[in-house]
């Protein structure tokens, strides 16, 4: 069976703009640059706190992604960052339409 996308959704309570920035400037490698294996990422604020959305080539590519840089990296705490785990949901993707246009 092939790969399919898989999406993640991470809400932060509480969480803000400076923690977002702090926070992905430590998990990502480079500004307006992806983790490899993810396609897309989007985030911003949102009732309650902020919100980013992310989809990976594959749900092991999400998996090693998470094991491999996000959870240790959040673990050893992130100066200015999310101060505590997000409440995570994960969606195994039944459709994911890419573009190449920004509307």
């Amino acid at each position: 069976m092939d790969a399919k996308p898989y999406g993640v959704v991470h809400f932060f309570p509480g969480g803000t703009k400076d923690q977002y920035e702090a926070s992905i400037g430590a998990v990502h490698p480079g500004a307006g640059r992806l983790p490899a294996g993810q396609i897309f990422h989007a985030a911003g604020p949102c009732a309650g706190g902020w919100a980013i959305m992310a989809v990976h080539e594959s749900q092991e590519s999400w998996e090693q992604f998470r094991d491999g840089t996000l959870v240790p990296r959040m673990e050893q705490g992130i100066e200015g960052g999310f101060t505590s785990p997000p409440e995570e949901t994960a969606i195994a993707l039944y459709n994911f339409v890419p573009t190449s246009e920004v509307h």
